[in-house]
């Protein structure tokens, strides 16, 4: 029984890894950020539009972050959302992944078809919203990173090299 938190930046490959981790150790897979791109999808918005519109709206980020934190609580369970390491304290393993932002806008331009300058302004504007947003709900600083116990830069290595990095983690937790 393991409880696995997976944080980092939009593109560095958190949903990816998230769902080749949870297959491997037959975990749960709860995906924040598939909730907020569906929550965006139903008000018809951009991700752009839908950050600024949960920065007046803050119970948004609330329930998301609740269900994290609700989850966490529970065994056999990977959590993947930008907040995950912070909303799971007990999480048997905290990992965020890294990448330098021009290598993230790269991976979301392929993944979304979308021209690589219209995804670096979202991509800037969806963090920044979501630094300003953390802070005040949460008196998180999302660039301390203190809380995790494995930090990994995506950029190093190949989609199955990170996921084998990751299962070793993982493996050694949960013994």
């Amino acid at each position: 029984m393991v409880t696995v938190a997976i944080s980092g930046l939009h593109g560095t490959g958190k949903t990816t890894a998230a769902e080749a981790l949870s297959e491997k150790f037959d975990l749960r897979h709860v995906s924040a950020g598939s909730v907020f791109r569906r929550l965006a999808k139903e008000k018809n918005m951009s991700l752009k539009e839908f950050s600024s519109y949960v920065e007046d709206h803050p119970e948004i980020d609330r329930k998301m972050d609740g269900k994290i934190a609700r989850e966490a609580e529970k065994d056999n369970v990977l959590l993947d959302a930008r907040l995950a390491g912070w909303m799971a304290k007990d999480a048997d393993i905290r990992i965020l992944l890294t990448a330098p932002l021009e290598k993230r806008v790269q991976r979301i331009s392929e993944r979304d078809g979308r021209p690589y300058e219209e995804v670096k302004e979202e991509t800037l504007a969806r963090e920044e919203s979501e630094k300003k947003r953390y802070r005040e709900l949460y008196d998180i600083d999302v660039n301390d990173h203190s809380v995790f116990d494995l930090i990994i830069n995506t950029e190093k290595f190949d989609q199955d090299q990170m996921i084998q990095l990751l299962e070793k983690a993982i493996k050694l937790v949960s013994e």
